[in-house]
């Protein structure tokens, strides 16, 4: 199997609402809704996207749970009858300011980033550009790009490179390079991060 500029959606998905990007892929048995998933990221089986902006270039692996949708814990029931009415039969229309509202929470995950087997981002929660997310951590509140963050709650444990090196990264934003560019330069993919930006730092080309 080669990936293409279609997207590659395997068997048993659903998705509504969504935007996928080139050379990107979904596992079988995921669902996606009001997502978008950028140029070349994927998500393996068993994934659960709402409400959901997913940068390039990231890895999500089996299970992972992007924006959860919440129940109003404000009110005197959490039940989805006091939204979902017309499934009841209590009214011929449903709560639609409710589900405006949890539309709007929307998870943001950044470039080039690592979700583990199992995680959970929750809603209205930036995961920053080059992170990593362990398996089954829970994310409730942002993290900073280029950190490392485990844990229920999740919280940052280190940090991928040196401040400079993953601003220069960031600066750089070989992300948006193009195709081709990407794959003239691949070798300079394979060696280390402080080689590449030494490489790149300062350079417009593809930008």
């Amino acid at each position: 199997m080669q990936l293409g500029i279609e997207p590659t959606i395997h068997p048993q998905v659903e998705h509504r609402n969504c935007r996928f990007g080139a050379y990107t892929e979904i596992g079988t048995m995921s669902f996606l809704e009001n997502t978008v998933l950028d140029d070349y990221s994927y998500c393996g089986q068993f994934c659960f996207f709402q409400n959901a902006e997913i940068g390039k270039f990231s890895n999500i692996a089996a299970a992972v749970r992007v924006g959860p949708t919440r129940h109003p814990t404000d009110r005197p029931t959490q039940h989805h009858f006091t939204y979902r009415r017309t499934l009841y039969g209590f009214d011929d229309r449903d709560d639609e300011d409710f589900f405006s509202w949890r539309t709007d929470q929307t998870a943001w995950i950044g470039h080039d980033t690592w979700l583990g087997h199992g995680a959970i981002i929750m809603p209205g929660v930036t995961v920053g550009t080059g992170c990593v997310i362990g398996a089954g951590a829970v994310v409730t509140r942002d993290i900073p790009a280029y950190a490392i963050a485990v844990g229920v709650p999740a919280r940052v444990v280190k940090e991928r490179f040196p401040e400079r090196v993953a601003t220069a990264l960031q600066e750089i934003a070989w992300w948006n390079w193009p195709h081709h560019l990407i794959k003239s330069r691949l070798p300079a993919f394979t060696g280390s991060a402080e080689s590449f930006v030494e490489q790149y730092a300062g350079s417009r080309e593809g930008g």
